[in-house]
């Protein structure tokens, strides 16, 4: 695989090396700007910016009602974990890179994430598998964004890598979306992915290496987070079979996947550590981090996990998230928002896990 298919992810890398600067500037390191790559659970608007006048429900109450109190281009409804990355480590909220790729200075770093991107080429999914994925972006478009915007803020080889030693990078979450557009229909079969699992980890590895090679020096990379107990998914490939469901309800076999790629990125980390001497590589475990409020809903607040706080009346209210659409309840007493998205409680949680430990090979606040 080309360098250039994997360039999207190092914007994701970006992301959560800032994530790791704010746990680092706490503990008396100085990271600072972080850049991130990634989907929906990273987006702080380069989407909503991107579609200009075309609708969407992100346009539209009650996405962003919690913290912001209005629209504002993350698809929950407040802050996600690069948001609490970033004031972990007391710089400012992260803006969009589109808007202003082509002038914005990002004095605090920027964010390439775009919602609904893939890690993967588009092509590669019509080429391999004859299946279209309308993604609006990919790593490789993110890290070509990010090249453009390095060249310009800090020309030069020097200047791009003294700038990016002292930033943090968050690559991802990404590559999601190239599983979840494909499970998304059920009438898709789910043993296909297991056979691109390992390009799009392999992927977000080139991406990685070429980010590290521009001169980064502290990654964050985060697994994905268990499927098999989101709201979308469990309503999508609701069973009659039992043994489907694991005890907390959740499906085995989405979980298990789930669990197969953060394996082999954890595999992909380890090799990536091994040929980079002296670049610091953190695994982010959202998986077990998101578990806890699966596991045990009431320690947070959260009434039931596997339900969805904006959507339809079915019985994991998942469906269409927009202004005519019911709220079940107040988003702190949920753990997802949509169906696919998390609430800000929940991204609080997993963010918390992540700077302090346990759910990071090394916690972000412990990286000095």
């Amino acid at each position: 695989m080309g360098s250039r298919r994997c360039s999207s992810a190092v914007v994701l890398a970006i992301s959560v090396v800032a994530l790791l600067n704010a746990a680092v500037a706490l503990c008396g390191c100085s990271y600072k700007r972080i850049f991130a790559f990634g989907d929906s659970l990273v987006d702080t608007g380069n989407l909503l910016y991107s579609i200009g006048n075309s609708a969407s429900p992100i346009k539209e109450l009650p996405y962003g009602m919690t913290f912001f109190k209005h629209p504002n281009g993350r698809v929950t409804d407040g802050r996600v974990v690069v948001d609490f990355y970033a004031e972990a480590l007391g710089l400012p909220l992260l803006p969009p890179s589109i808007p202003e790729e082509a002038s914005g200075q990002f004095p605090n770093g920027a964010n390439f994430a775009v919602a609904g991107a893939i890690a993967l080429p588009p092509e590669y999914y019509k080429t391999n598998y004859n299946f279209t994925m309308n993604a609006p972006s990919n790593l490789d478009r993110q890290l070509a964004s990010f090249k453009k915007v390095l060249a310009r803020i800090a020309p030069g080889d020097g200047a791009t890598r003294a700038l990016l030693s002292e930033s943090l990078v968050l690559m991802g979450e990404i590559g999601g979306n190239d599983y979840n557009f494909w499970f998304i229909d059920p009438r898709n079969p789910r043993e296909t992915p297991e056979k691109y699992l390992p390009d799009v980890v392999t992927c977000i590895g080139a991406t990685l290496q070429e980010v590290i090679n521009l001169g980064a020096r502290t990654i964050v990379v985060p697994g994905k987070f268990p499927i098999g107990c989101l709201p979308a998914y469990l309503s999508a490939h609701e069973s009659k079979v039992t043994d489907d469901y694991d005890e907390l309800h959740c499906l085995k076999w989405y979980n298990e996947f789930s669990q197969k790629h953060n394996l082999a990125l954890r595999q992909e980390v380890v090799r990536l550590r091994s040929q980079n001497p002296g670049v610091k590589i953190v695994y982010a475990d959202y998986y077990s981090a998101a578990m806890q409020f699966v596991q045990k809903p009431q320690a947070y607040g959260i009434a039931d996990p596997l339900v969805a706080c904006c959507g339809g009346n079915g019985p994991y209210h998942s469906g269409a998230c927009n202004n005519k659409t019911k709220l079940w309840g107040s988003p702190d007493r949920f753990a997802n928002w949509d169906g696919l998205h998390m609430t800000e409680k929940a991204y609080k949680i997993v963010a918390d896990g992540v700077l302090d430990g346990p759910f990071a090979d090394t916690p972000l606040r412990h990286l000095c």
